[in-house]
């Protein structure tokens, strides 16, 4: 009897673009993982630097596929997870670069936290791991997202081990498998940035809860491929950042929380007035935001609305500041409605 192949622990997942020598880096720290349990899709963008060329010693468990056309990080994820067999899947980006524990500790994540549904990864500043890159989302009510940490030194504040936050960020996160599929996985009409987000939002529409598991650490370039704050990048984030507001807050939420949020971008689009090459692509993602919303993808929310309330955040000081603000673990499992 041939004994049958185990089952992989995970399901990763790198999307690349033209990842240069960052994918080969990226790869080489999950060859050296503790956590050896784990199949990983390569999933190539139709780059044309060569990257996906360079990859030639790859075991079994790595299953790259050239896509040949640039689908975006969000299709690219789903048509990797349509294939993945492992109840979590881990997503990770080309520039970001496992420490040798990382994958292990990520994954002890569920043991502790029994309804969770998506966790994510401490990520240190690649090129100065003494700062952080992020150790998770936070939401404020008003349609802003921020990675908690990002520019700080390591020790500005005590960071604890496990932190409930809105959700992970998407460089190196982990999601359960069934919620992902069930709930549509990335939504491919952003194409890039915020996906993350907006995945979280509906994952916690949903019922589940995120957990940032600060003892996994990964060294992230951060934007390394896109720019940081490239035309690309700044046209995409604002942009999705309303798709995601639009889509996912709750109705009566929405009514109340309009005029704030139309504040919220007016401000953001007089702030790009006094950043060098911000304003046009700030000014083109906030206007197709509003008036080419696609409409569509609102999951029936199963989340009470009280626990929504609970994991926005509400102190404009804390966005300014990263912060996360303090929430207690529960079960989400109040049935609500829209």
């Amino acid at each position: 009897m041939v004994n049958p192949i185990p089952r992989p622990k995970a399901s990763m997942i790198i999307v690349n673009y033209n990842g240069g020598e960052y994918l080969g880096r990226c790869i080489a720290a999950l060859e050296a993982q503790t956590e050896q349990s784990f199949e990983c899709f390569v999933m190539d963008n139709g780059s044309t630097d060569g990257s996906i060329k360079s990859l030639t010693k790859l075991d079994k468990r790595f299953k790259v596929q050239e896509l040949g056309d640039n689908l975006g990080f969000a299709a690219a994820n789903n048509r990797a997870a349509e294939s993945a067999i492992a109840d979590w899947i881990v997503c990770l980006n080309p520039d970001a670069f496992a420490h040798p524990d990382w994958l292990e500790k990520l994954l002890a994540t569920p043991d502790l936290y029994p309804d969770l549904k998506m966790a994510g990864s401490r990520q240190n500043m690649a090129n100065d791991p003494g700062f952080l890159d992020g150790i998770g989302d936070g939401y404020h009510a008003f349609g802003l997202a921020y990675r908690a940490g990002c520019g700080h030194a390591d020790d500005i504040y005590d960071i604890p081990d496990y932190q409930p936050v809105f959700g992970p960020c998407g460089a190196a996160a982990l999601y359960h498998r069934e919620t992902f599929v069930r709930l549509g996985g990335f939504d491919e009409r952003f194409f890039t940035y915020h996906e993350d987000v907006d995945l979280a939002y509906r994952i916690r529409r949903d019922g589940g809860i995120a957990i940032q598991n600060n003892l996994a650490i990964v060294d992230h370039v951060g934007s390394g491929i896109s720019g940081r704050a490239s035309d690309f990048a700044v046209y995409y984030g604002t942009r999705n950042r309303i798709w995601t507001f639009l889509k996912n807050t709750p109705r009566l939420l929405l009514l109340i929380l309009w005029p704030f949020h139309i504040a919220t971008n007016l401000f953001t689009l007089t702030w790009s007035l006094f950043r060098k090459g911000r304003f046009k692509p700030t000014f083109r993602g906030i206007r197709d935001g509003f008036f080419k919303y696609p409409g569509g993808g609102r999951i029936k929310r199963r989340a009470s609305l009280l626990s929504l309330l609970k994991a926005y955040t509400w102190s404009p000081r804390k966005v300014y500041r990263r912060r996360i603000p303090q929430m207690k673990y529960q079960s989400n499992n109040d049935k609500a409605g829209s």
